[in-house]
């Protein structure tokens, strides 16, 4: 095992102590900041990692040392280094030593040959602060995702539609009867359509009414609304623009879960039900588009999209991956379908300046084995959402799983692991597929960004370990 240097000890021994602190700050309440992880108080308890396959069951996380004074400022604090091609994210410290490409491949081709990688393997790895490719292997090559893809996601959300966005559920009006609009917020909660019945209830009752009839729009939303990984999958919901809690059948925030059959419906049904204790009859709701002439009653709305990408990345959550991709396509003018959402991701990726020739977005969340991306796409996003002239990107960064603490790498990386708390990696798991990417500090004290994919593996456990053991070797790297 590499052995840490005494500032990464300084370093992991701070970020337990953050990472303990967060429990008792997360009770005050989610902060709208990009700044911390999304929704701490629910994936704090859950026990289910995110996606598919996303790892091995969790073990406690380091202890935490005595307090120790920060070592790594914000990103957005850091001195700009020089960006003379407008590549690079100008994020990390200026003077800081820049690895080799001799190093680097030295200290990553033996670990590329690791049989547990499968037979097709690429690397990219690239200064946060310039963007300079520092090494690569096959890193070209467009190879199956899996949920790596949701980096690319988050940052055409955001992109497109800022980190401040919410997603509106409403109620409205409509020529005496009464319908509730999905808005394609998959996170709404009991406690939130509970509101918006009590909205909706005091505002029928001043208008005289205690009885209505209720539909439920489902329209926002165009295509399949079943994934092509299948109807049933524990994964992923039904993709509907109106759901409860993901569709959820058990009390799980998180991860693979029983889902219903009809999450629209249900949120429907539901709703008359709340609105029928508030004195309001609706009756048996039926689906039905809302028309132009409508009045709006009651409405509630999401997180801002900052912490929905955090919780996405964190948790690796499917449904609100599909539910952004469709948040884009609708920025853009287009379908809010598979489809569509292909197109405006693509494009909105390409206009932050990463070359997607050879990508291929077919989904959202990487559950379809149909996507293809290359590593040194994933690492040239990662690079740019490191940029301080990009702070809309910034919780791409900070929603990344943190090695050995949070998300779907809590249980990844032991405690004397070079990587532990250095790491902050999107994972990627299917049956043959493995991946990570995301972002390490070097020895030297260098932010890199890095993508690892592989495709053909036999043994998911193994893989992931070989993974790790990359990521830990750029953390203990000076690589001069």
């Amino acid at each position: 095992m590499p052995e840490l240097k005494t500032w990464q000890l300084t370093a992991v021994s701070a970020v337990a102590g953050c990472v303990l602190a967060t429990v008792a700050v997360a009770a005050a309440g989610p902060w709208d900041s990009g700044q911390r992880k999304a929704e701490r108080d629910r994936a704090g308890v859950a026990d289910h990692t995110g996606g598919t396959h996303h790892g091995k069951p969790r073990r406690k996380a380091p202890e935490a040392a005595p307090s120790a004074p920060a070592v790594l400022s914000a990103l957005g604090e850091r001195p700009a280094a020089a960006d003379p091609d407008g590549s690079g994210g100008g994020a990390a410290n200026a003077g800081v030593p820049l690895p080799t490409r001799r190093g680097l491949a030295e200290a990553l081709g033996p670990l590329l040959e690791d049989p547990a990688l499968g037979a097709d393997a690429s690397a990219a790895v690239l200064d946060a602060a310039t963007g300079e490719r520092l090494y690569g292997a096959r890193a070209a090559d467009a190879l199956v995702p899996a949920s790596t893809i949701k980096i690319a996601t988050a940052a055409a959300a955001l992109a497109s539609l800022g980190p401040g966005h919410r997603i509106d559920t409403t109620v409205v009006a409509d020529d005496g009867t009464t319908v509730l609009v999905g808005g394609g917020d998959p996170t709404l909660t009991e406690d939130a359509l509970a509101k918006l019945a009590d909205g909706t209830a005091a505002a029928l009752k001043k208008r005289g009414a205690d009885k209505t009839e209720l539909r439920y729009d489902t329209s926002l939303y165009s295509g399949p609304d079943i994934h092509p990984i299948g109807a049933g999958n524990a994964n992923i919901a039904r993709i509907t623009p109106l759901m409860v809690d993901e569709g959820r059948l058990d009390e799980s925030a998180r991860g693979p879960a029983p889902r219903t059959g009809d999450p629209a419906g249900d949120a429907a049904r539901a709703f008359a039900g709340l609105l029928e204790d508030r004195g309001i009859d609706a009756g048996d709701p039926s689906p039905g588009a809302a028309g132009e002439d409508v009045t709006t009653l009651a409405k509630v709305s999401s997180a801002p999209l900052s912490a929905l990408v955090e919780r996405m990345l964190t948790n690796s959550d499917n449904d609100i991956a599909e539910a952004l991709a469709r948040q884009t396509a609708l920025a853009a003018g287009e379908p809010a379908s598979f489809e569509g959402a292909a197109r405006a991701v693509g494009a909105a990726i390409g206009r932050l300046g990463a070359d997607t020739g050879g990508s291929r977005f077919a989904d959202g969340s990487g559950l379809s084995r149909e996507d293809r991306l290359s590593a040194s796409l994933l690492a040239r996003i990662l690079v740019r959402a490191t940029d301080p002239a990009h702070p809309e990107l910034r919780p791409v960064i900070t929603g990344l799983p943190v090695a050995g603490f949070s998300g779907t790498l809590q249980g990844r990386y032991e405690p004397g692991s070079a990587g532990t708390g250095m790491v902050r990696a999107k994972t990627g798991t299917l049956s043959g597929v493995n991946a990570l990417a995301g972002t390490v500090v070097s020895a030297d004290g260098r932010l890199l960004a890095f993508a690892f994919l592989t495709n053909g593996t036999t043994d998911a456990v193994a893989a992931q370990a070989a993974l790790d053991r990359l990521a830990s070797a750029l953390a203990n790297c000076g690589c001069r």
